[in-house]
């Protein structure tokens, strides 16, 4: 029954592909009327586009529906229950045709942008094909035809994206976890170059996917142990790990006629062929971080696959490559990872095609830059991330290779440790969260309930509750005297009271007040004076 919708779910993504992808048609499937409330009309109804690929979460036609899938990989949407609750509707179509006329200031963030990255050690403690399922795909796809209006926010968007690159790129350049390096990549948007950023997160997908079942591959091979200091020599225990792991590695870095390198170089084009001052920057900025990740990727290959053996003799005695239904998956990503990008760059960003912009996203007129990308660009800037790439792997693994005792000394001086150190700890922001952040809001938290849950709360609600009904019974049980005056005294209270009460509820209400008091005043003393007798 799985495999049967699998291989029908396959079919029908690659029939969508062909129909919406290359005819470039629209469809809405309408399911079945979901809500209707006075003027809240939601059907449950999915739109394929060329822009959107993910079930519930993408081919919803509104909101509300986006939100049932967004819940499903964990991401709370407040902000899109609470704009179609003020608004009134939540179709995408209604929404961004309003988009221009909208001119607030609002914050919104990006889960793995510099500052909110820390979830992403924690994410690799789950299973290795998980890892690779959630980081090859993506998860968040919205937004974008929003900002497209702002170009301060695409330029915030860009600046963001090229500082969380090199950031990301020197952390994971400073890890020893096999699984915590590949996590530590980013993709930066900003540019408008929409289909060129799809052409990218989907040849992303089969490389990143396979480096992470690559790694899965060697950690099953090494008994679960993911610290690749103590890999080395695998090459001849792990020949076809060792081969897909240096393809997907190969099309990470962007080494030419590799699936990664026809979105990847064209994605630091595009930054330049902007022509103005930040994306120029930006350029620079995101060829150093393409140059980190050259170089962690390197390392990670060299210390896994080529260097000494570090490890355990017991993990290279029972050391193997995996069945067949572990390799399989393997061979598929890695041809994916060689030829997709050549077969397909034509289809997303070949001049002229109508892929993925002809109807499922607004690009400002100012923001085509495809032309200048592929003709203005001067052939030096085209070339400069291949040379950097090429020129410091093959320093950083001659240095490994020739000069080892120099980068010992130097990582065991105090400089280097300082270094080494602060960049492993991951530029200590988590350290920074835990100590003024964390802390602080535990200790809040600690105080609140200190204060209201076990203070206030409590005395009033179950404790004082508990003393007060005490407390009023003993008083009841106190009336109870045996005196047949006191009984008499009662019962002429009781009817002043009700006398009283039906009067002055017509007249005065304040004076009924009064004379409740007075009432109860003269229940107490009689109370007190019974209990002197006594």
């Amino acid at each position: 029954m799985t495999c049967t919708s699998v291989i029908t779910t396959t079919f029908l993504a690659i029939l969508a592909f062909f129909e919406v992808g290359f005819n470039n048609i629209p469809v809405t499937i309408h399911v079945a009327r979901w809500i209707d409330v006075e003027s809240l009309n939601v059907l449950w109804n999915f739109r394929f586009d060329s822009f959107f690929m993910m079930i519930i979460l993408v081919t919803g036609n509104n909101f509300l529906i986006m939100f049932v899938g967004w819940e499903g990989v964990g991401v709370c949407s407040y902000l899109l229950v609470n704009f179609w609750f003020t608004f009134g509707n939540i179709d995408y179509g209604t929404v961004f045709a309003l988009a221009p006329y909208y001119n607030e200031t609002i914050i919104t963030a990006k889960s793995s942008q510099v500052g909110l990255h820390i979830w992403l050690p924690q994410a690799m403690e789950g299973p290795t094909p998980v890892s690779a399922l959630i980081h090859a795909a993506t998860m968040v796809t919205a937004g974008a035809p929003l900002i497209e209006y702002s170009s301060t926010v695409l330029v915030l968007c860009l600046w963001l994206g090229a500082i969380t690159t090199v950031f990301s790129s020197l952390i994971g350049l400073f890890q020893q976890d096999i699984k915590k390096v590949i996590a530590y990549s980013t993709i930066a948007v900003g540019l408008s170059s929409y289909n060129l950023a799809l052409f990218h997160l989907v040849n992303h997908a089969f490389y990143k996917a396979l480096l992470f079942l690559g790694a899965g591959s060697v950690i099953h091979a090494v008994a679960d142990n993911q610290d690749f200091r103590r890999y080395g020599g695998l090459r001849e225990f792990l020949p076809l790990t060792y081969s897909v792991m240096l393809i997907a590695s190969l099309s990470l870095v962007a080494v030419p006629f590799m699936t990664g390198f026809y979105s990847k170089d064209f994605i630091l084009e595009s930054a330049y062929g902007q022509y103005y001052l930040s994306s120029t920057i930006v350029y620079f900025v995101a060829t150093i971080g393409a140059m980190f990740t050259t170089l962690y990727s390197a390392k990670v290959l060299y210390l896994t696959f080529l260097a000494n053996p570090n490890g355990p003799l017991v993990s290279y005695k029972h050391a193997h490559e995996g069945d067949l239904f572990l390799t399989i998956p393997l061979i598929i990503l890695a041809i994916f990872s060689i030829f997709f990008g050549y077969l397909t760059k034509d289809i997303f960003i070949g001049l002229g095609t109508g892929f993925f912009t002809d109807n499922s996203l607004f690009i400002h007129p100012s923001h085509e830059i495809m032309l200048d990308t592929e003709f203005a660009v001067p052939t030096f800037f085209k070339l400069l991330p291949f040379v950097f790439t090429v020129s410091l792997s093959v320093i950083s693994v001659l240095l490994s290779e020739f000069l080892p005792k120099l980068l010992i000394n130097f990582k065991f001086s105090r400089l280097g440790y300082n270094i080494f150190s602060f960049f492993n700890q991951r530029f200590y922001i988590e350290l920074f969260y835990n100590k003024y952040i964390v802390e602080g809001v535990l200790k809040l938290g600690g105080q609140t309930s200190k204060s209201l849950d076990k203070g206030t709360v409590e005395l009033i609600g179950p404790y004082g509750l508990e003393k007060g009904l005490l407390a009023l019974s003993n008083s009841i049980g106190k009336l109870s005297t045996g005196i047949v005056t006191t009984y008499a005294l009662y019962i002429l209270i009781g009817l002043i009271f009700y006398i009283t009460l039906l009067y002055f509820s017509y007249n005065d209400n304040n004076l009924l007040i009064l004379v409740i008091f007075t009432l109860f005043a003269l229940l107490n003393s009689n109370n007190t004076s019974l209990k002197e007798t006594k």
